[in-house]
């Protein structure tokens, strides 16, 4: 049961990203031949992996995509905040901004968690009770 919420609220970060990327595409990237074509392409990416992670249940590799797209999608904004990304350079104060970063980080974060229940990583205390009963 863990499992399936872990995979929604993924897959809702894929999807909330993609449409926050749609929106400022429609708003001002189209308008970018640099940057525009990848705002499309983080809109088609951000579908096509949350399909992927509710459908492909069977293995690690849509999980780890999520959290590798949520990752650098965050990389890109941060670059766009500090030194510029192919000429864009952010602020922080657009609604669509703070939803991208919530998006995003979310991506990350429940994705993370996702590939730790699926690995079923124990806690460090878990492990040396295991091996004191060795």
């Amino acid at each position: 049961m863990i499992g399936w919420g872990l995979r929604i609220l993924v897959a809702l970060g894929l999807l909330g990203s993609a449409w926050v990327h749609w929106v400022v595409w429609e708003d001002w990237a189209r308008y970018d031949d640099e940057v525009g074509p990848m705002f499309l392409v983080n809109v088609g990416a951000g579908v096509v992996i949350a399909v992927a992670v509710l459908a492909w249940r069977g293995h690690w590799l849509p999980e780890l995509a999520a959290v590798a797209f949520g990752a650098a999608t965050l990389a890109a904004y941060v670059l766009s905040l500090t030194v510029g990304f192919f000429g864009v350079e952010e602020q922080f104060r657009t609604d669509e901004e703070v939803w991208g970063v919530i998006t995003e980080v979310g991506c990350v974060l429940f994705g993370l968690a996702l590939l730790a229940l699926r690995f079923n990583v124990p806690r460090r205390g878990a492990r040396e009770r295991q091996g004191a009963r060795a």
